[in-house]
């Protein structure tokens, strides 16, 4: 009886410290709102026998109806910046022998992003003859809680779309993507043999190992629903979240197992061009180097985005490698990022004097350093969150690159060198 006794009283202490840290976790933390549900308007493929045209008509009603409580000009913005889209190049461009285009590219957008980040890539490829199609990866466009549910799968099913609707059309096939849109790319020119050669902007080729560990939480997160977010965030940016669930690291995570195994083995034999930051947080930047030194294509290019031009990592083809400049003390640019890679200084939302900056690595404990991050322009430094970059002081993490001129220049010449 004692025994018994003693076993339920340690059970109700179990139960009510289980209570006690729910009630404790209500009390301290964000409170979740509806973008943190499922909108109830899915993004995810429905019908794959879709023109491409019907795609973009499609996706962009959907985002209408998420979207609707905002102002009309805000409402237009976020639609045309968040939508899937293509462009056609000039009527003086090379024809194909039996198709419309000689060339053309996917573009895919990272995880949290929205093809907003693409546009002005677009605008290359266009100008250098290529047909473009750019997807909008499922669960993105509309709010955060839409992650919650979507798989890696998700995605490759739509890059699969995407690719199959460019062949319908274009000769020769590229796939381009951005972190986890360049994972996705590699993924589909692995089990596709008609991806003629990748363009990869910051790839998510690995990712913390902490990740694997995200959906744990499915064991609790149903009494606390907060469990199921690694961020909540004010989510001002009208093109890309700023809350992230612990599901969008799970599947990135998966997606980078199934991308190593598929890898192992089985070095990337078509024609790469990718361009990386030294000082990336985010992914790994020394798996993206291992992934280019192990390509043999000699057409491979890799631009990496460096604070010391000068240091050459041993083993590395120089051939391959053009190291940039990322420090620009004229505008207290300290380093490139993980984020500013694919669209240029002046962009009027992510450029230095665009209308979004980004400070929120300062928001959940400093406020008064996110305050004048903010509202200090003249005082702030732009970077990747490094250690040494915040030593330095106000930090804005950097969202464009001050050598998109250069790199399209770079892009130029790979172009000029295939087959």
């Amino acid at each position: 009886m004692d025994i018994l006794t003693g076993g339920m009283s340690q059970y109700k202490n179990i139960v009510l410290s289980i209570l006690l840290l729910f009630v404790q976790t209500c009390v301290t933390a964000s409170p979740l709102e509806a973008r943190h549900q499922d909108s109830g308007f899915s993004t995810k493929m429905s019908n794959g026998n879709l023109a491409f045209p019907e795609y973009i008509a499609q996706t962009r009603a959907t985002l209408a109806k998420v979207r609707s409580g905002n102002g009309a000009v805000d409402m237009e913005r976020a639609i045309n910046g968040n939508s899937p889209f293509e462009l056609k190049p000039a009527e003086s461009c090379p024809k194909g022998q039996n198709k419309p285009y000689r060339r053309g590219i996917l573009l895919t957008h990272g995880l949290t992003d929205s093809p907003y980040s693409m546009h002005s890539l677009a605008s290359f490829f266009q100008e250098n003859c290529f047909r473009v199609m750019a997807i909008l990866l499922p669960g993105h466009g509309t709010q955060p809680g839409d992650l919650l549910d979507v798989t890696w799968q998700d995605w490759a099913e739509m890059e699969a779309y995407g690719t199959n609707k460019l062949s319908a059309e274009v000769e020769e096939i590229f796939l381009g993507g951005y972190s986890t849109g360049g994972a996705l790319s590699i993924y589909q020119s692995l089990i596709d043999s008609r991806v003629r050669g990748l363009f990869l902007f910051s790839p998510a080729l690995n990712v913390s190992p902490k990740a694997a560990l995200a959906n744990l939480h499915k064991i609790y997160s149903w009494l606390i629903p907060r469990e199921k977010w690694i961020d909540i965030k004010p989510d001002k940016d009208i093109y890309k979240y700023e809350s992230f669930p612990m599901n969008a690291a799970a599947q990135i995570y998966a997606l980078t197992q199934e991308l190593q195994d598929k890898l192992d083995g089985h070095p990337m034999k078509i024609p790469v061009f990718a361009a990386a930051s030294e000082q990336d947080i985010t992914v790994s930047t020394s798996a993206t180097l291992n992934f280019m030194e192990k390509a043999p294509n000699p057409a491979n290019r890799l631009v990496l985005y460096t604070t010391n031009v000068n240091q050459v990592a041993p083993g590395r083809s120089a051939e391959k490698l053009e190291r940039v400049n990322s420090v620009f003390p004229e505008w207290r640019i300290l380093s490139a990022a993980h984020t500013a890679i694919t669209l240029p200084l002046e962009d009027p939302h992510y450029g230095i004097m665009g209308e979004y900056v980004n400070c929120l690595h300062y928001l959940s404990d400093q406020p008064q350093k996110y305050n004048d991050c903010i509202s200090n322009p003249e005082q702030a430094y732009w970077g990747e969150l490094t250690d040494a970059n915040l030593k330095a002081g106000n930090l804005r993490r950097l969202m464009a690159n001050p050598n998109f001129p250069q790199l399209k220049t770079s892009m130029k010449k790979f172009i000029d060198a295939l087959p």
